[in-house]
């Protein structure tokens, strides 16, 4: 009989190596299938909110990862229009689930701390995953290159366009007219910012700035753009342009920021999401087969929980999987009726993962949406109604983030 894999991850980002990881801390081996020739560290840093965390203590890397990375003590909103301060909220007040932990996370840095603590032969590089086919209890996965694996578990952790999502008949993500920049300034004596996440908000364009530590600013532009500003994507001096034009009114040391900022550190992104709906009916598992992370519920970015409720995906996918396949049957039986048996088991232990994070995904992409609409809003009317309920707005990634996955360690 030709070997079959356990599991398989499709895509080595922060959710497929935080499941692989997650399963290898409970005894389960999987293989992760990336189609680049080596780990993608691109994107550069994400602000990581409590939730994120837990999660990330909950498989063992938090500590190691805190060391690097400055803690945040609160968010400040600012009228890009009058240079006025809207509203400010504490990061030190306690939530419902404990303390919050607040801090903006190097992608790269997480990434190489997941793929360390991974077994030698855990991801297979340049591995294109071109379709999936049903045989049996297994699922046959074909590559690029022709090759064929079949395995008994199949996770689409392959981001917003999730070939795996798309097996489960889950629609492409729809792009909400709205771009994003991305990118970072490095200061070799220090930038000088306070540990806080700086927010401008204003004339259509939501900004941030975040420090990652006493060097590095992470920062990002939220925009609709013009039919020539669509432009820019290939020309990051162009964007940068377009950035100084439309930062507004923010004090010298946030431009400053802008104008430090390298051309190879620009990121110009689509900015898209999943109708909530298609999380209420659609299918996150089938049989076998689930998502995770952007395959499951790309968002907007405005509540910085992508990536934060990716990592939740993981612990919980891990917990529930292992369930299942630690409930062996006590009694011999053929083999054929132990695959059976092993199906079964697998598929209830995914629609357990899918019934803990079907409403969790559909509230955080709507919520985000919504905050992303009211911050970015353009007019007199709306800016007036944004900057008299910015409390209201700036507080709301913080309850959202005050949640709890639960240990990675089976019941």
């Amino acid at each position: 009989m030709d070997a079959v894999e356990e599991i398989v991850i499709v895509g080595a980002g922060i959710s497929g190596l935080t499941t692989a990881l997650g399963l290898h801390r409970l005894g389960l081996r999987s293989l992760v299938l990336e189609s680049s020739h080596s780990l993608r560290v691109t994107g550069f840093a994400f602000i990581t909110w409590t939730n994120a965390w837990r999660a990330l203590d909950a498989i063992g890397v938090g500590d190691y990862l805190r060391q690097h990375h400055n803690q945040l003590y609160g968010l400040q909103s600012t009228s890009a229009v009058s240079g006025l301060q809207t509203s400010e909220i504490s990061f030190k007040d306690k939530g419902k689930n404990g303390e919050h932990d607040v801090r903006c996370l190097q992608r790269k840095v997480l990434l190489e701390a997941l793929l360390k603590e991974l077994p030698d032969g855990t991801i297979r590089y340049s591995s294109k995953v071109v379709s999936v086919e049903e045989s049996g209890y297994l699922k046959l996965v074909h590559l690029a290159d022709g090759s064929i694996l079949k395995t008994k578990v199949l996770i689409g952790c392959d981001g917003v366009n999730s070939m795996v999502a798309k097996w489960l008949g889950l629609k492409k993500p729809a792009f909400t007219r709205r771009y994003a920049f991305r990118a970072y300034a490095y200061f070799k004596s220090g930038h000088g910012f306070e540990p806080k996440f700086l927010q401008f908000n204003g004339k259509g364009v939501r900004c941030g700035f975040i420090p990652c530590d006493d060097k590095t600013v992470y920062w990002f532009m939220a925009f609709t753009p013009s039919s020539q500003e669509k432009q820019m994507e290939n020309d990051p001096a162009k964007m940068k342009q377009f950035a100084l034009s439309n930062l507004g009114n923010v004090p010298d040391q946030v431009k400053a920021v802008v104008e430090s900022t390298e051309m190879d550190s620009f990121s110009l992104a689509q900015l898209r999401f999943r109708y909530p709906w298609e999380l209420l009916w659609g299918n996150i598992s089938k049989d076998n087969v689930c998502v995770a992370g952007d395959a499951l519920h790309p968002m907007t970015p405005d509540l910085g929980q992508g990536a934060c409720s990716a990592l939740e995906d993981c612990v919980v996918l891990a917990r529930c999987l292992a369930e299942a396949l630690s409930k062996k049957p006590k009694n011999k039986a053929k083999e054929k009726e132990e695959e059976e048996e092993e199906f079964k088991r697998i598929k209830m232990g995914l629609e357990q993962y899918a019934k803990e994070r079907r409403y969790r995904g559909i509230d955080l992409i709507t919520s985000s949406y919504l905050v992303g609409f009211m911050q970015q809003s353009d007019g007199k009317v709306l800016n007036f109604i944004r900057d008299k309920i910015s409390a209201l707005l700036a507080g709301v990634p913080l309850k959202k983030a005050d949640f709890d996955c639960g240990k990675l360690s089976m019941s």
